[in-house]
């Protein structure tokens, strides 16, 4: 879905053991504010058809940022830069220091 919308450098990220927040974090990155709203529109409107609950959605307005909460996956969608800014993959990541303590 999310290639379909030409969206970029997707990212899964594994949450189990890490935050009861959700199951798995999807990052994927859209050009500008409209391929970023044009990206999560589509994506909203494919749970709905799959017959899932209407997600939680922030950030629609601005589309710097969208997160899209289903409540096992949570999916960001970013502009490059404010992806960038907010690095959510290093944050999440395996290469946080306490994990690898616990190993």
């Amino acid at each position: 879905m999310l290639e379909d919308m030409k969206a970029e450098d997707i990212t899964v990220i594994d949450l189990v053991g890490k935050t009861s927040l959700a199951d798995a974090m999807i990052i994927a990155s859209g050009n500008v504010n409209r391929h970023v709203a044009a990206i999560s529109e589509a994506l909203i409107e494919a749970m709905k058809n799959a017959g899932m609950a209407t997600p939680k959605v922030e950030g629609m307005p601005a589309c710097d940022w969208v997160l899209i909460d289903t409540g096992d996956i949570i999916v960001h969608v970013f502009r490059p830069e404010v992806r960038q800014f907010y690095n959510l993959e290093k944050m999440w990541g395996t290469d946080r220091p306490h994990e690898r303590l616990d190993s």
